[in-house]
């Protein structure tokens, strides 16, 4: 019997790529994403489009009622989305406070409840200037907490965690992924802006592999 994951699954290239690093690892995958209000919305549908292409488990969960606690984030308040490189101060606006320690929460509650032992997210090194809740640090102290919360233990697994966006498309590309089945533009619109930082490092990853992205950009 094959070994069960969850896998925080957002749509986005990051999650789009550990999600199909688990899958051919042999695991059998529970994919679980979030409404949290965030305006870029349409990730779910990527996300729920590449689960059911693949036959696997996908949860999509409304917890949106927490932006009337959480607000003051571009990506769910109305606060226009900076446009930049990640490691300028103005995306710091881009932060959702506390997002991946209630997410990761959730998604350990639900591993427990499908007794595995293991939570995946996509979290890397490009992340670690602005967002707190993906650097080392945190994830070692969400492993500590995470096996003694309940009868049964379970481990934050993060395969990229030291390696950059640019690495991990070179990853997913000797795998022969389809990144055009992701979304990663913070704007929700018809195209990706290509000026806010998700794009910014998007398209960069892409650059470096030498490879066009496939998305469309405005």
């Amino acid at each position: 019997m094959s070994q069960k994951a969850v896998v925080i699954f957002s749509g986005g290239m990051d999650s789009f790529t550990v999600l199909n690093k688990v899958v051919k690892q042999g695991f059998e995958v529970f994919a679980l994403s979030f409404n949290y209000g965030q305006r870029h919305s349409k990730e779910l549908d990527f996300a729920a489009n590449v689960c059911r292409e693949l036959g696997i488990h996908h949860k999509v969960i409304d917890i949106s009622a927490i932006n009337e606690l959480i607000g003051g984030s571009s990506l769910t308040s109305d606060i226009d989305v900076p446009e930049g490189h990640y490691e300028q101060e103005s995306m710091k606006q881009t932060v959702v406070p506390n997002r991946n320690m209630i997410l990761l929460s959730m998604a350990v509650g639900y591993a427990v409840s499908l007794e595995c032992d293991k939570v995946f997210y996509g979290a890397h090194s490009g992340d670690h200037a602005i967002y707190p809740d993906c650097r080392p640090e945190f994830v070692h102290k969400m492993n500590d907490v995470c096996a003694i919360a309940n009868y049964q233990s379970v481990e934050i697994a993060c395969p990229y965690l030291s390696v950059s966006k640019i690495d991990i498309l070179t990853d997913g590309l000797k795998m022969g992924l389809d990144y055009s089945k992701t979304w990663t533009c913070y704007n929700g619109r018809e195209k990706a802006c290509g000026k806010c930082g998700a794009c910014q490092e998007r398209l960069e990853a892409f650059a470096k592999n030498q490879v066009t992205d496939p998305l469309p950009y405005e």
